[in-house]
């Protein structure tokens, strides 16, 4: 037996005893298990994944994620748009909206859902993508009609429970809105329990023309866990979106943040990385400048202490026809430890000559003179340690916008800053 079909065997069990696809989706979900086989997990020796080994999933048999309930709810911060997802299943979804929001299930419009899914995030070359396509089952759909503006955030959470056996959960989320319509997504992933579990998530987002979307994703998943996702954005014309990756959590996470430009578009990809003991975390992004007069920014910054291993990749395209594209990309790595390890790689792909793009990458300790400074004026050498370690995190944190998760990141910010300082 071959290492793909060992590998993607201990699959199809749970493929072919899953429910009924949602209406519409099984000639899909087909495809996409049919190229989860041909594809197999990834190895080191692919170029996208040279720096994070998965065979830990790989080689790990995981169940099915079980509906069960109990002592979820007491886990859940209520907001007034939320939805709620356990183990991947639907929990609850808000009782009431405002005008022009949908917040549901993919059973609410399954027209919408055949119509949409799957054309954002490819799963050709992605065999985490083909598995979460394949998973398909109780996804979150959000739409938001043209025109509307919607003032509270939009919550999308996802809390597995890690059990006697390894589980997976593949949550998927279709979120479509309107032209000149302006809204925020949150999404949050939050581990409970010891047990090992498998987060494989996948996000499509289709911003209409003029439309402002601002997006952000908390994944603060077990330290036993692994985390996967994808998340895929088409951006209409003149469109301003905005996403803002945290990852806090997980032995192994992985993200992959792809943005696809149209004239005029606006696009802001920031993210904040934060990894010690043994954690490893990859973010990989692209963001596609398809058409002319599109602009991007991105900032991603990692603190790493331990053995942790942070890897970056941040790829700009400028494609022929996208003339006068402004495009800026930093990544900035401190390193707390020398046992921590940073592998970071910036890409500019640039096809048109009339444009303005930049990138730059830099790994670095704390600063010594600052240190000095701070330890002068009577601070302990550990605090001072923790408040230059906090100020390089705020630059990325002052960037969000939803005032009660800007809040929520300071404080825990805070407190693992002051239990290192201690």
């Amino acid at each position: 037996m071959s290492a793909v079909a060992e590998q993607t065997g201990a699959w199809l069990e749970q493929f072919t005893s899953q429910p009924p696809a949602p209406a519409g989706l099984e000639p899909l979900r087909d495809a996409a298990f049919a190229r989860f086989a041909e594809l197999g997990f990834p190895t080191t020796h692919n170029e996208e994944w040279r720096f994070t080994n998965v065979a830990p999933i790989a080689r790990t048999r995981f169940a099915a994620g079980r509906k069960g309930t109990a002592g979820i709810d007491a886990r859940v911060a209520r907001g007034p748009i939320q939805l709620v997802f356990a183990n991947g299943h639907l929990l609850t979804r808000p009782e009431s909206l405002p005008k022009g929001l949908e917040a549901g299930g993919f059973a609410d419009d399954p027209a919408a859902i055949a119509q949409h899914l799957g054309k954002h995030a490819p799963f050709a070359q992605n065999a985490f993508v083909a598995l979460n396509t394949a998973m398909i089952a109780q996804g979150a759909f959000v739409r938001v009609a043209r025109g509307a503006v919607i003032t509270e955030p939009i919550e999308i959470f996802y809390l597995t429970a890690g059990m006697a056996e390894p589980i997976a959960a593949h949550p998927r989320a279709l979120i479509l809105v309107g032209a000149d319509a302006h809204c925020t997504i949150v999404e949050r992933y939050h581990g409970a329990g010891e047990g090992v579990y498998f987060n494989n998530a996948v996000t499509e987002i289709v911003a209409g023309d003029r439309a402002v979307v601002d997006h952000y994703k908390v994944q603060q998943e077990s330290l036993s866990a692994f985390h996967i996702s994808t998340l895929a954005a088409t951006i209409g014309r003149s469109a301003n979106f905005s996403s803002h990756s945290i990852s806090l959590g997980a032995a192994l996470a992985r993200n992959d943040v792809n943005a696809t430009l149209s004239e005029g578009s606006d696009a802001t990809l920031n993210g904040l990385y934060i990894v010690n003991g043994t954690q490893h975390v990859d973010n990989h992004t692209v963001i596609d400048h398809a058409m002319p007069h599109g602009t991007s920014h991105e900032l991603y910054k990692g603190i790493l202490d331990g053995q942790a291993h942070a890897v970056f990749n941040g790829r700009i395209i400028v494609r022929k026809d996208a003339q006068k594209t402004d495009s800026k990309q930093t990544n900035k790595n401190l390193v707390l430890s020398d046992d921590a390890v940073v592998d970071t790689k910036p890409e500019l792909q640039i096809f048109a000559d009339d444009v303005r793009c930049t990138h730059g990458a830099t790994i670095g300790q704390l600063d010594s003179e600052a240190l000095f400074y701070l330890q002068s004026r009577g601070i302990g050498k550990a605090q001072a340690r923790s408040l230059l370690t906090y100020a390089f995190a705020q630059d990325v944190v002052d960037r969000i916008k939803v005032q009660s998760l800007r809040d929520s990141l300071e404080r825990i910010l805070f407190e693992k800053f002051h239990e290192h300082a201690e």
